[in-house]
């Protein structure tokens, strides 16, 4: 059943929202030029890893080695907006019909954050990763990392069509008022570090 509601909603979301998506498409390429979609390898159900899409909303900027500036250095003012309204995760309703993810789910993470899970925040790869989840709609990336984890788990613990529609419908609320894009002090979320403080690994730059 939640397949089968995954798909229905996203073709019609697709369909709905076509000329927003082309519309986006425009001023992504007028804005940043090409490419107009970033891609990024995730772990979905079971750690299995798979490329998210979104719609790029920095530059592509590096320092004088080569290397990526730092994301304060490379969003815009554009990306900024494009990231507030979500839409640049709108490219993610492809990956939803494919399978990769769902509608709601927990937020796939970066790859390098899996070997730092505990067993139980590692749970959260029992289910399809989603566009949006409990997570996102109780404080989003103002929640710390033990608290998201929390949120995904208990969701893993206690989903069913019902719980999906009502974070579907909260999900638009914060949408509509765009609280929580931003961690305190970072462009979008901070970033996990393990949870034994003696052992936390280096940081991973985002894109």
């Amino acid at each position: 059943m939640k397949r089968l509601v995954d798909i229905v909603i996203s073709l019609i979301a697709l369909i709905l929202l076509s000329p927003i998506f082309c519309f986006v498409t425009f001023k992504v390429r007028k804005n940043l030029g090409s490419p107009i979609f970033f891609l990024q390898e995730r772990p979905g159900k079971d750690g299995k890893l798979f490329k998210m899409i979104k719609f790029r909303s920095m530059k592509n900027a590096v320092d004088k080695n080569g290397e990526p500036l730092s994301d304060e250095q490379r969003i815009t003012p554009f990306g900024q907006k494009l990231r507030s309204t979500s839409l640049d995760e709108m490219p993610q309703l492809i990956n939803v019909l494919k399978g990769d993810m769902s509608i709601v789910g927990p937020r796939p993470m970066l790859k390098e954050f899996v070997e730092l899970y505990s067993p139980e925040q590692a749970r959260r790869l029992e289910v399809h990763p989603g566009m949006t989840g409990l997570a996102q709609v109780s404080g989003r990336n103002e929640l710390d990392y033990e608290e998201r984890f929390k949120c995904d788990v208990w969701y893993v613990d206690n989903h069913n069509i019902g719980v999906d529609f009502k974070i579907m419908w909260k999900t638009v609320g914060v949408m509509t008022k765009r609280e929580g894009i931003n961690a305190p002090g970072h462009v979008g979320p901070s970033l996990f570090k393990g949870n034994d403080p003696k052992e936390k690994a280096d940081e991973v730059k985002t894109s």
